[in-house]
């Protein structure tokens, strides 16, 4: 941990889009452009707060472990991952989407157990261990919704958005599991040693947000 800085992790792709202007609002401007450059740790125009930009997944481990004080990262990877280590103080209310099942548009019998795919194992096995229901889980990495049509499993459990690419694959969502959305995590200990720079950093954020609600229902 770095005592003389505060370095924000930001998920890169959508969420980084999305969190920009939140910062911006909060008085937070990176010196140069993070969408382009080849960097990933950006200074501020905000003394002492650092930027570093790197993948969703890598969001929470850094946090949680201290090489970055705060960060913000989908609520989906904070569930998979654990929040050990870290506080969730804000959501941001941005990259909102759902944790849903899904299963193929057309019924089909199902003998035995059921046959899960899924990136986010340790979310679905709380899902389906609170309903009462035995899964067999199978781990991918991507193109889940083939797994159904191509005979690899009988559901599936992942982010869905508008859900357009499910129709394409022939699935539909059935049950919610969570509603996912950006949110602040704090490393325990850079809370309680660089407590004023990160409460002056909250307060900000919460008033973007407030705004950036406020706008959203004036449309």
């Amino acid at each position: 941990m770095n005592d003389s800085k505060l370095i924000i992790a930001l998920t890169k792709g959508r969420i980084l889009q999305e969190t920009l202007p939140l910062l911006l609002m909060a008085g937070i401007e990176p010196l140069e452009d993070v969408t382009t450059s080849r960097k990933l740790l950006f200074e501020t125009g905000e003394p002492g707060v650092q930027l570093l930009i790197m993948r969703g997944s890598d969001v929470p481990t850094y946090v949680r472990f201290g090489s970055a004080d705060m960060g913000i990262a989908g609520k989906d990877l904070i569930l998979e991952g654990g929040s050990e280590g870290f506080y969730e103080p804000l959501d941001l209310n941005i990259a909102r989407c759902k944790m849903m099942t899904a299963v193929p548009s057309q019924s089909r019998e199902i003998s035995g157990r059921l046959r899960v795919a899924t990136k986010f194992t340790n979310i679905a096995k709380q899902f389906y261990a609170e309903r009462g229901q035995q899964v067999e889980l199978i781990k991918l990495s991507g193109a889940l919704e083939l797994a159904p049509s191509l005979g690899l499993a009988d559901a599936i459990v992942d982010i869905v958005d508008t859900g357009k690419t499910l129709k394409a694959n022939g699935l539909v969502p059935q049950d919610t599991i969570a509603d996912i959305s950006s949110r602040v995590i704090v490393n325990k200990a850079a809370m309680k040693i660089k407590t004023a720079l990160i409460q002056k950093v909250l307060a900000n954020l919460v008033e973007a947000v407030e705004i950036g609600i406020a706008d959203s229902a004036g449309r």
